[in-house]
């Protein structure tokens, strides 16, 4: 009997499906999972600190200290800055722009007394020789002050450095106009007027222009002392505020009335407050009053005595030129020197009405007063020695400028001194002004920045002294 084959025992592992081969590249492990920032941490930290009673006197304590800090540091800060305004407005923009008005006031000095010496020929006066000389000193002394204080590649420092360069070549022009003078020779007088042109063409120009940048940057000083400090303000008001919800907070929690380091850190903080509102209320004040009652008469004052020493030069020089310079005018023919002289008083006239206006009582009115009265004097002796000069008697024109009795030169020299008087009590009314402007706020930048850091102090005990009692 044939018997069925028998099936081979299957081999290990039959049956049992085998892995599929795989392909390609592995399949990469999942990322970490990305770490937040330090801030992101940082403010859940915050959140979380913040759903305890502890973590939010905590949170309540560093936001008081911030905000009293940055008042305390931004009163400091700007304090500081206005402070430095006024210091600059008292001690050095105020003094350079009247040393600006001195450098013109000087030159066109020098160029009167030099027309005054040359009409006096040979017999020059050593009081006309010794004014010139002293003009020219002063004016050489300005300049020098004015450079050292002017910023490299301003506009001031080229108005110096022209001026510095046609000085010597006015000087060297009107040693030669005296020269020939003596000499006898007409061509000194043609130096004069050459001498006279570079003075009033390009000199007084260039002195004007320096004077004008100077008054300009006494303007910016005065621009950056006066502003109030809103920003502290602002930040000391935010402050007291905070500090008042806190103590309220502490009241309704606690039921108790005071907190002696808030308490403290209000006081402190009231306290530079007003220290910053009512000190720079009077430094502005001051510095207002210093403007208003002292820069602008000194202004006007300044004008004025320049206008009469133009009109005094021009007077003077009509005679030297004799009518050969002259001007046309609405189709008339007038003398040039005559014409300008005729300009020069009447600024004169109206700079004088409008110092009495600004002048403060009768000190200050008084010298602005007597020199308008010497000014209509000078100007009706003025008047009879041009008719005299018209009328073609020069030297009775002449004795009527330069004589020794009833001559205009004692009017403008009357004038002269008037205005001299009036700017220095204008002067001292400035300074006393802006003294106390600058006073009013000395100490309080130091002040309020030590006072910033007790109240900071005063609020974080205490926060402390409630903490403590949670432990």
């Amino acid at each position: 009997m044939t018997h069925p084959p028998t099936k081979s025992a299957a081999p290990p592992g039959a049956g049992t499906a085998l892995p599929a081969q795989r392909t390609g590249s592995p399949t990469p492990a999942a990322a970490p999972p990305r770490r937040r920032s330090a801030f992101a941490e940082g403010v859940e930290q915050l959140r979380t600190a913040a759903t305890t009673e502890p973590g939010r006197l905590r949170v309540i304590g560093a936001v008081l200290a911030v905000l009293i800090v940055a008042f305390g540091a931004v009163t400091a800060w700007q304090m500081t800055d206005r402070a430095a305004a006024a210091d600059d407005v008292l001690h050095r923009s105020q003094p350079l722009s009247s040393g600006a008005a001195d450098i013109y006031r000087s030159l066109a000095d020098a160029n009167t007394a030099a027309s005054s010496g040359f009409l006096a020929g040979g017999q020059e006066s050593p009081a006309s020789r010794a004014r010139y000389e002293k003009d020219i000193r002063t004016a050489a002394a300005k300049l020098v002050t004015a450079a050292a204080n002017s910023e490299p590649g301003s506009p001031s420092e080229a108005a110096v450095a022209k001026l510095n360069t046609l000085l010597p070549e006015y000087k060297g022009l009107v040693e030669r106009a005296r020269v020939y003078n003596r000499q006898g020779y007409p061509v000194g007088g043609a130096y004069l007027r050459y001498a006279n042109e570079k003075m009033q063409l390009e000199m007084l120009p260039a002195a004007e222009d320096l004077y004008t940048k100077e008054n300009a940057r006494l303007a910016s000083d005065y621009s950056d002392a006066t502003p109030y400090p809103w920003a502290a303000i602002a930040l000391g008001v935010l402050a007291l505020a905070a500090l008042a919800w806190a103590q309220l907070r502490h009241y309704r929690r606690t039921n108790r009335v005071l907190n002696h380091g808030l308490v403290a850190a209000s006081a402190a903080t009231v306290v530079t407050l007003l220290w910053l509102v009512v000190g720079h209320t009077l430094a502005r004040s001051g510095l207002d009053g210093s403007y208003d009652h002292g820069v602008r008469s000194l202004n006007v004052l300044h004008d004025a005595r320049i206008a009469s020493l133009k009109a005094r030069g021009n007077e003077n020089l009509s005679l030297v030129a004799r009518g050969a310079e002259t001007v046309t005018v609405g189709g008339q023919t007038y003398d040039a020197y005559y014409y300008e002289f005729d300009k020069d008083m009447s600024a004169l006239g109206k700079g004088l009405t409008e110092a009495a206006a600004l002048a403060d009582g009768t000190a200050g009115s008084k010298p602005v007063v007597a020199a308008e009265g010497n000014m209509k004097v000078w100007k009706e002796r003025h008047a009879d020695a041009r008719t005299e000069d018209e009328n073609g008697d020069y030297q009775a024109a002449l004795d009527k400028v330069i004589g020794t009795k009833d001559a205009t030169a004692e009017c403008f020299d009357s004038v002269d001194t008037n205005l001299k008087n009036a700017l220095a009590y204008e002067e001292t009314r400035f300074r006393e002004q802006a003294t106390d402007g600058r006073d009013a706020m000395s100490g309080l930048p130091i002040g309020a920045a030590m006072l910033g850091v007790a109240a900071a102090a005063g609020a974080l005990f205490g926060i402390g002294r409630r903490l403590s009692e949670y432990r």
